[in-house]
């Protein structure tokens, strides 16, 4: 059985360039995720934070580690393993002659991938049959996008991030449209509930079950009951 570790990194920014932060999670040889961090970037674009994710993983994980490294990023993970040996050879120029963009964070990746057994794989984001790693770094990323403060297994969190649900799109019928409060919610009603794909902890400390009727409860999701009590227009 192969001892290849297995790990996943994200990052985000709400808006692009805006308030920007990056993930990740290693997991074992199974999958079974292990420890996670993220952190923030301040203002910056989603690329940065895509790189910055790949770089902050990489200097996690000791010299000689033997690791599949999943990504949505096809820029990030095009950038150190199909254009790089180009723009070295360059002089760190594009094909169209313009400046390598985010060189320094590329460089760095480059000398971290030298000491490591680093394979990379492609998965889809933000599907509902998508990559649970994937889904975690993602989540993490977005959260320290969003209150911009560090977070992970060696900094005081050790519950994983739990990935908000993929739930189908709904298209209101023609004249219906009616104006959104909070996340999923319509005035005088309380916000949408869906079924938990993975398992999670509620915001009052009790754990929700895959098929769980869950809804968001200010920025994580819990029970319906305590989602109720979510003030109109929590941020999300």
């Amino acid at each position: 059985m192969s001892d290849r570790i297995i790990a996943a990194c994200d990052g985000a920014a709400k808006g692009n360039p805006g308030p920007a932060g990056w993930g990740w999670v290693i997991a074992d040889s199974q999958g079974r995720p292990e420890r996670w961090e993220a952190g923030p970037l301040g203002r910056a674009t989603n690329n940065i934070g895509e790189l910055t994710a790949l770089q902050r993983l990489l200097e996690a994980l000791d010299p000689g580690t033997s690791v599949e490294v999943r990504m949505d990023s096809q820029y990030a993970m095009k950038a150190v393993t199909q254009w790089l040996p180009g723009w070295k050879r360059n002089g760190w120029k594009t094909s169209s002659g313009q400046p390598v963009a985010n060189r320094e964070l590329v460089e760095q990746i480059d000398g971290l991938l030298a000491d490591r057994d680093v394979t990379f794989r492609y998965v889809p984001a933000h599907r509902e049959d998508g990559d649970h790693l994937n889904a975690i770094a993602d989540q993490a990323a977005s959260d320290a996008a969003r209150t911009q403060e560090a977070a992970g297994t060696d900094l005081g969190t050790p519950d994983m991030p739990v990935p908000a649900p993929a739930a189908p799109s709904r298209r209101p019928a023609a004249g219906t449209a009616k104006k959104r409060t909070a996340e999923g919610a319509a005035p005088g009603r309380g916000p949408r509930a869906i079924k938990a794909k993975f398992p999670g902890s509620c915001p009052c400390g009790k754990p929700y079950a895959v098929g769980d009727m869950i809804t968001k409860n200010g920025s994580r999701w819990g029970h319906q009951s305590c989602g109720a009590s979510v003030p109109e227009g929590a941020t999300t």
